[in-house]
Order: C-alpha cells, then structure tokens, then sequence
C-alpha cells in the first residue's frame, strides 16, 4: 500500500465552475481527468463504466469526426455527467497549418460535435485542447478572445506509448507525486488506457488524491467566438459553437 500523501477521504471532490482558464485553480492533492480523441467504440464506454464505479467525471474533448461518426456514443459520455469538449475536427496539426484552415478545423470540429450533443447533458463546454498540444500564439490569442477555455497538460501520461498499462500508471503516479496536483491527460482510444484507468483510480485514492470535476460556469455553450469557417454547416462570417 503507498503512503498516504494526502488526507482526502473520497476520490470524488469538488466541481470546480470555470469562466476562463485563470479558473483553473487546483489545491494540493486535487486532480483533474482528462481524455482526448474519442470518443472510440469498444473503449470509451468501459472508460466511463470505470469512472462512474469510482464516483467520478471527466473532461472528453472529442473529435469532431469522431463524435460525427458515433453520435450515440458521444452523448453517452455528456448523459453520465461527463464535461464534453472540442479536439478540432480530425487531430490535425494546427501550428503547421494556415491561420484559416486552422480556425476552420476548430471552428468544424465544434459545430460536429455540438449537432450530435444537442440536447444531451451539458451540451458542448466551452473547453479546447490543441492537438499534439501544437499551437501558435494567434490561435492561442484567438481562442481566449473567443470566451474558449484552453486546457493545457500537467500529466502526460503518454498512454500512446507502445507500453504496458503498468508502466504508464508508475509513469504518471511517479508525475503526479512530485507535482502534488494537476491536468492528467489521458486518451480514450487506446486499450492499455482502459486496463490501467481501473488501477490507477484506486491507487490515486490510496494516496488520497481527489478528482476534481471540471464544468462551465454558465451550463452548455457560451461566449461569442472570434473563429470563423468556411465549411459545411458554418457560414464565412459567423460565429462558430463555442
């Protein structure tokens, strides 16, 4: 059994409402679940099955092609009470791209994402993570003028490693120790995520970590948007989801 780090007494904690992401305050021993790329059949659904036996939410920031191509799965994840949020359209990487294509991506990733959710649990959150974390300063600048929430990356798990699910949780356990809080990244596409997720919720409780959910602080979609599009479904000229 590891020592006990922390004092918690539940592995659920607080919600934690965020407006922007000078929101995103953690204390000591709190942590914030994080899984991108999905959502990803024969995957995704144990990954929630898991959080929900351990009492608690996450932050999905999907792609939209993914979301696009299983709607009924995506709005499982915001129906559990999961926080749903946007990976750009298909993973591209934005900082090698044009200032338009790039906002173009975002802006498609967003309206695919919020179609399929419409009507289900929060809806679409103002939430953004930039692929491969690759990003420039105008589209970071773009981003939080458009009222987005760009969630960065304390923990890389780096679960896309060719790894054992064992090496990854003493990986991000080693990570998370020494940083004592903190954003975990994980990806809900990979099986080795989904075997170590399980064990890696236990041996966090152990140490007495909490997780923190992660939510909007105005429910669904809010904000303007200064990304705009020209692809299907988003006119040139206005505002995308956000």
């Amino acid at each position: 059994m590891p020592r006990r780090i922390f004092h918690g007494t539940s592995l659920a904690g607080r919600t934690l409402e965020v407006g922007s992401a000078a929101d995103i305050q953690l204390k000591p021993g709190e942590v914030i679940l994080t899984f991108d790329d999905g959502p990803r059949p024969g995957k995704t659904e144990h990954i929630l099955d898991t959080l929900e036996a351990h009492g608690v939410k996450a932050t999905f920031l999907m792609l939209g092609s993914q979301a696009k191509a299983h709607p009924e799965l995506a709005r499982e994840v915001a129906l559990r009470g999961n926080t749903v949020g946007n990976h750009t359209y298909d993973h591209a990487d934005l900082a090698k791209m044009s200032r338009q294509d790039a906002m173009d991506d975002i802006a498609r990733g967003a309206t695919a994402i919020a179609t399929v959710l419409d009507g289900a649990g929060g809806g679409l959150s103002p939430f953004f993570r930039f692929p491969y974390l690759a990003q420039t300063g105008f589209l970071r600048t773009s981003m939080l003028q458009g009222d987005v929430v760009v969630l960065d990356v304390d923990i890389d798990s780096k679960d896309y490693y060719a790894e054992t699910a064992d090496d990854v949780i003493q990986r991000t356990l080693k990570r998370l120790d020494a940083r004592g809080s903190g954003i975990i990244l994980f990806h809900d596409i990979h099986q080795r995520t989904v075997d170590l997720l399980p064990v890696f919720l236990d041996e966090i409780a152990a140490r007495g970590y909490t997780v923190v959910s992660l939510k909007p602080r105005t429910p669904g979609v809010f904000g303007r948007s200064v990304v705009t599009a020209s692809v299907a479904g988003v006119k040139t000229g206005q505002p995308a989801p956000f």
